[in-house]
């Protein structure tokens, strides 16, 4: 059974497991949080490439053969040296989707939420450049948003001011479109559309990257129709404490996790 790693800074990329073990559930599922070192917004690319080689390595040594950099920041820092360094492991990253953004947008005025890295990272920037050369883009980091997310606070007063504030100026400037570019960002979609209106449009890329991952599974014969049901371990280098609310809120059963010493710059598996 082919064993598929995910990883992100924290709890965002519990998100995109939920949904890949809801459309793939064959599969084995190896989830890697780095809650000991997140947030990664503010963090230098270089630092963030170096956290993102020593989870492959791990997830690497769990023999998993597929691994999904479930951040849009880690994406950006890292994938593709990531590729460079481990060609013999299949890697998905996480973009902005300005592409479809782009191509849906009536007023050609787009807002996207994302990190401070993503923004400066070469695959924004080249999808930017490819897609988007004719629309305005309205862009926030959305300050405190991912540790509100992390704490569990997917619908209180302070997380929502947080969006409104990123978001009124977006509006005021007629945006039909609202790209979501942290896998943070997806767990408060209910209040974005609420404070957007019906007459904005907010793309979430989780289908999209399910059916990429999906239909790499199959371009790379590691595609399994057996009908099993496979397992997930879920591993966290933070306290396994803070990871508890997301994962209650995401799954019916109850999650164990296991935490993970990393010291002086190396996962002690």
């Amino acid at each position: 059974m082919t064993n598929i790693g995910v990883f992100d800074s924290g709890v965002g990329g519990l998100w995109i497991l939920r949904h890949l073990q809801e459309v793939l559930p064959q599969y084995n599922y190896v989830f890697f949080g780095d809650q000991g070192h997140v947030p990664y917004g503010k963090r230098p690319l270089e630092e963030i490439k170096s956290f993102s080689e020593e989870i492959a390595k791990f997830l690497i040594s769990k023999n998993c053969e597929v691994i999904v950099i479930a951040c849009n920041t880690a994406s950006a820092a890292s994938l593709k040296y990531l590729r460079e360094k481990f060609p013999n492991v299949i890697f998905v990253g996480m973009e902005p989707a300005i592409k479809p953004a782009a191509e849906g947008t009536h007023t050609k005025k787009v807002g996207v939420l994302a990190t401070s890295v993503t923004f400066q990272g070469e695959l924004y920037n080249s999808v930017v450049e490819r897609f988007a050369h004719d629309v305005e883009i309205f862009k926030d980091t959305c300050p405190g948003l991912v540790n509100q997310i992390e704490k569990g606070d997917l619908d209180g007063i302070y997380t929502y001011n947080i969006i409104e504030k990123a978001l009124r100026p977006m509006l005021e400037k007629n945006i039909d479109t609202v790209v979501l570019g942290c896998t943070h960002y997806l767990f408060v979609i209910p209040l974005i559309k609420e404070i957007v209106g019906e007459k904005v449009n907010v793309i979430d890329p989780t289908d999209a990257i399910v059916l990429h991952v999906s239909n790499l599974l199959d371009e790379n014969n590691l595609s399994d129709k057996s009908g099993n049901i496979g397992q997930i371990n879920i591993f966290t280098s933070g306290k396994v404490e803070d990871m508890k609310p997301i994962l209650s809120k995401l799954f019916s059963e109850n999650m164990s996790v296991e935490k993970i010493a990393w010291d002086n710059d190396i996962i002690k598996a």
